[in-house]
């Protein structure tokens, strides 16, 4: 089983300015998912796809491979990552490379650690699942989540209005951090999250998501405390 995996990190970023490169604690922040990968030692090949040449520059310094550059439909605030996946691969193929295995993970992540990656591989092959996505539990139960009508208050499903937390089935949400995927399995459904998709669950303490500049400070705050800097 020949494993990839691809750091999708391009150049535009309209919320944070030059997000895949800023500095996160005291490194750019794509070295986190560079060196997790690296770490890992569980991918034959580790690359970045990107259109900016600033950022395959940095990618290749942490160790990472940039053999091609991402092409200018994909590079665009419309692109689709199964489309940039689906490039990647092609390329690849094209100069006889052929992978089974393919870990989508974002430049973002800097909570994404080498035994998780190595965890998720190995799930997605011992299971013969088509993909492992990693999740976490919502920390307040969206059964009893409100809404605003009319400038009021009320609850959105009334029935569990008095329901104890504790009986409430979980709801999970998508990590934002990688997807683990079967390459077969993505050719034939073209999706990240497939038929046969098992979960990975990872604690708050392991995520954080990153689209404004509030969340970039928690992030770093987060960071620092759990590597007690």
């Amino acid at each position: 089983m020949r494993r990839i995996a691809v750091i999708t990190a391009r150049g535009g970023s309209k919320r944070i300015p030059r997000k895949n490169i800023r500095d996160f604690c005291g490194k750019p922040i794509l070295a986190y998912s560079v060196e997790a990968a690296l770490a890992s030692g569980a991918f034959d090949t580790v690359m970045v796809s990107t259109e900016d040449k600033e950022i395959a520059e940095i990618a290749e310094g942490y160790g990472a491979e940039v053999p091609f550059f991402r092409s200018g439909r994909n590079a665009d605030d419309f692109a689709a990552t199964r489309d940039v996946l689906r490039e990647v691969l092609e390329e690849y193929e094209s100069r006889g490379e052929r992978f089974d295995v393919m870990c989508c993970i974002y430049p973002t992540a800097p909570f994404v650690t080498a035994q998780r990656l190595r965890e998720a591989a190995e799930l997605l092959e011992k299971n013969g699942a088509d993909s492992v996505l990693p999740v976490v539990r919502f920390s307040f139960p969206p059964q009893r989540c409100v809404i605003v009508k009319d400038g009021a208050v009320q609850f959105k499903w009334p029935e569990y209005a008095q329901a104890r937390s504790q009986d409430l089935e979980p709801y999970y949400h998508d990590a934002g951090q990688f997807y683990c995927l079967n390459v077969k399995s993505f050719r034939e459904q073209n999706a990240m999250v497939m038929k046969r998709t098992i979960p990975l669950i990872l604690s708050e303490m392991e995520i954080q998501d990153i689209d404004t500049e509030e969340d970039w400070r928690l992030a770093e705050l987060k960071y620092r405390l759990l590597h007690q800097e």
